[in-house]
C-alpha cells in the first residue's frame, strides 16, 4: 500500500512538472539576414527573450533568416510550431510580418523597428523607437570631444570633423542621424558632420571602407548606424586609431579601446515587456508602441575605460539634455529635412 502511495505521488509530481512546462507559452523570433551575433538589434531582442525565459515566463525558440525570402516561411512556421508570440526583427520585414499575422490569427506577432499604418490586425504589434533621442545624446559627446576636448586623447585630431556610416536609407536610420547631427551642433555649431550611406546592413567590409573614407576627410569620431555593416566602423577605428560610437547595444566589448560610447535603443527591454504582458494576460494587439527616453528605453552607454577622460561638462550636458527631452524643452529632429540637409 505504501509503495502504491509513493508511486502515485511520483506520478503526480511528474505530471505537475509536465503541466507546468506546458503552461509556459512558447515565444519565438526570426532574425533578419544578419542573424544572431550581429552585435546589434538581433542580439538585443534575443536578450529580451532570454531574460523572459530565465524568469520562467516562457520557453523560447529562434530561427535565423539567410535571405529575405525566408521571412514569411520563418514567421509562419514558428506560429505553426505552436508559438504564442513571434518576433520579427528589422524594418525590412514589415510587409512579411503583416502577411503572417493575417494568416495566423491565434498567434501574436511583434515587429521590431516597425510602424504600421491603417488598420492593424488585432494580433499584430509594431514596436519602434525614438532613435533621434539616442543620436542626440551621442552627438553631444562627439560635438564636444572633437573640438573643445580634442587634447584629451591621441585618437582626436582637432579638425572638428565627425562622421556617421549608415546602412540603408530607412526611417530608423535617418532618425538616428538627424539626432546625432542636431546634438553635435547644439554644443559645437561649427562642427562638420559627414556621412556615407552604404546601402546594406550586412557588409562589414563596406562599413570599414566607408569609415576609412570619412577618416581621410578628417573625421576622428565616427558613429555606426548600420547593423553588421557597422562592425566595419569598429574595425577601421582600430586600424586608423580614431573613436567609434556604437549603436543599438553597448558595443564597447567589441573594441574597448576605441568605442567611446554607444547610442542605446531598448530592443531588449521592449521585447521583454511584450512577453511579460503576454504572461500577465495584459497584452493588447492591434497597436503601435513607441519607446524613448521617457520609457527608459533610450540612452547612451557608459564611457567605460574613457570615463575619466570625458569631462564633467560633457556628462552634465548629456544629463541635462535627457531631462529637457523628456520635459519637451528640446524637440529632437527626426529627419534631415528638418535640419535643412538634402539627402
Amino acid at each position: 500500500m505504501k509503495r502504491t502511495i509513493i508511486l502515485a505521488a511520483v506520478i503526480a509530481a511528474a505530471l505537475a512538472v509536465s503541466v507546468g512546462a506546458q503552461s509556459k507559452p512558447l515565444v519565438a523570433m526570426t532574425t533578419d539576414t544578419n542573424g544572431l551575433g550581429d552585435g546589434s538589434f538581433n542580439d538585443g531582442v534575443y536578450a529580451g527573450l532570454q531574460r523572459a525565459e530565465k524568469e520562467g515566463l516562457c520557453t523560447t525558440k529562434v530561427v535565423e533568416a539567410h535571405a529575405m525570402t525566408d521571412y514569411v516561411p520563418n514567421l509562419s512556421g514558428l506560429a505553426e510550431d505552436g508559438a504564442k508570440m513571434v518576433f520579427g526583427v528589422g524594418a525590412l520585414m514589415i510587409e512579411q510580418i503583416q502577411e503572417a499575422a493575417k494568416g495566423h490569427p491565434d498567434t501574436y506577432f511583434v515587429g521590431i523597428d516597425h510602424w504600421y499604418g491603417g488598420e492593424i490586425p488585432p494580433n499584430l504589434i509594431g514596436i519602434s523607437y525614438r532613435e533621434q533621442e539616442a543620436g542626440y545624446l551621442a552627438g553631444i559627446v562627439a560635438g564636444y570631444m572633437t573640438k573643445k576636448y580634442a587634447g584629451k586623447s591621441p585618437l582626436l585630431n582637432g579638425k572638428n570633423v565627425i562622421g556617421a556610416v549608415l546602412g540603408m536609407d530607412i526611417p530608423p536610420v535617418e532618425r538616428y542621424l538627424a539626432g546625432y547631427i542636431a546634438g553635435a551642433r547644439s554644443v559645437n555649431p561649427t562642427v562638420d558632420v559627414r556621412f556615407i550611406t552604404t546601402g546594406t546592413f550586412a557588409d562589414r567590409a563596406k562599413g570599414k571602407e566607408a569609415t576609412i573614407a570619412l577618416i581621410d576627410q578628417g573625421a576622428d569620431i565616427v558613429m555606426q548606424i548600420a547593423g553588421l555593416t557597422g562592425m566595419g566602423v569598429l574595425d577601421a577605428a582600430r586600424e586608423r586609431h580614431i573613436f567609434a560610437i556604437g549603436a543599438d547595444v553597448d558595443q564597447s566589448p567589441a573594441a574597448p579601446d576605441y568605442v567611446l560610447t554607444s547610442a542605446l535603443k531598448g530592443t531588449t527591454i521592449s521585447a521583454y515587456k511584450a512577453i511579460k504582458a503576454l504572461s500577465d494576460g495584459t497584452l493588447k494587439g492591434g497597436q503601435n508602441i513607441v519607446y524613448g527616453l521617457a520609457e527608459d528605453a533610450i540612452d547612451i552607454a557608459p564611457f567605460h575605460t574613457f570615463d575619466s577622460m570625458v569631462p564633467a561638462e560633457v556628462k552634465n550636458a548629456v544629463a541635462k539634455a535627457k531631462q529637457d527631452i523628456i520635459a519637451g524643452k528640446i524637440k529632437v529632429p527626426v529627419s534631415l529635412a528638418e535640419l535643412g540637409i538634402k539627402k
